[in-house]
């Protein structure tokens, strides 16, 4: 058996001549919680439909739990559930009527897991899908995911149309309790601020790219903002990389990604740069900073 759940290889997907994901290559391991997060536009979406077999790749191929998506898609999704970006559902249907429609496609349904978590949601199994609201359609479509008990549980941007508590529960207390039990969670996101207290993983896609893929651990802990008193700053680039280097106040700002604390101390006392205040980054601060590095002076 794998000890991988996802695997993609050399994933490329086109659209005539534009690229929509080019050369991405990932492994997510069973019972981790990988994070996807780009802006919109990146590639996620295309990179999500050829995961869940939905679009064949240009080139490159993904598997689940060893089995080629593709060519296995029927059995693979008995273990796999999915909340998409835009829950859809005739708008005519109640809720009992959809769960109804999805027990019949599964091999395993615990129907009374779908209504615990409606009544915590607070959405009515006798209500008509198109009456509820974007972030009901949402709950009840998390609900119909975990119901066949998956082993991936797949989230493109879980979160959107959600209000804060909402949002609470989806990642504490489901997602939470979807990785104490070993259940595999890929989610795409804007949410970082939600995702950086349990994901383990992290990976970042730009223009089609996957341009980070790290531990969420291991990334926090190399970049650092740095405010220095005096401006301009020149910092010797072979200890110490900025991704960011910019005007702050009367001083100066670098965004490094390689920092370390006896590195930094050893240069602060051998060159001329005056005093300087070292901030540790939140998950959210760091994707800011790589995706709109732009905005300031990479160096």
């Amino acid at each position: 058996m794998s000890d991988r759940a996802i695997q993609i290889a050399d994933l490329t997907v086109r659209y005539g001549r534009k690229v929509a994901v080019d050369h991405v290559s990932l492994n997510v391991m069973r019972g981790a919680v990988y994070a996807l997060v780009g802006r919109n536009g990146a590639g996620k979406s295309s990179l999500v439909r050829c995961l869940l077999g939905q679009q064949k790749p240009g080139d490159g191929k993904v598997t689940l739990f060893g089995e080629d998506v593709w060519s296995r898609r029927p059995e693979l999704m008995q273990r796999v559930g999915v909340v998409t970006e835009d829950a859809d559902a005739p708008p005519e249907m109640s809720v009992a009527a959809i769960a109804r429609f999805c027990a019949r496609l599964y091999r395993t349904w615990d129907q009374q897991s779908v209504e615990e978590r409606l009544r915590m949601f607070g959405v009515p199994l006798n209500s008509r899908f198109g009456s509820l609201s974007k972030g009901q359609k949402k709950q009840v479509s998390l609900a119909l995911a975990l119901a066949n008990t998956p082993e991936l549980l797949v989230l493109d941007d879980p979160t959107l149309g959600l209000d804060v508590v909402a949002r609470k529960s989806l990642f504490e207390e489901v997602i939470g309790d979807l990785a104490d039990r070993g259940t595999t969670v890929f989610i795409t996101t804007h949410d970082l601020i939600g995702v950086e207290t349990f994901a383990d993983r992290v990976g970042m896609i730009e223009n089609g790219k996957l341009v980070l893929d790290e531990e969420v651990d291991a990334l926090k802990s190399r970049f650092r903002r740095i405010r220095f008193a005096t401006h301009p700053v020149a910092l010797d680039t072979t200890v110490m990389r900025p991704t960011v280097m910019r005007a702050w106040g009367g001083g100066a700002e670098a965004i490094v990604s390689n920092y370390d604390d006896i590195a930094f101390e050893r240069m602060r006392s051998t060159s001329n740069i005056g005093a300087a205040e070292v901030q540790a980054m939140s998950l959210e601060e760091i994707f800011i900073a790589i995706a709109g590095g732009n905005n300031g002076r990479n160096a």
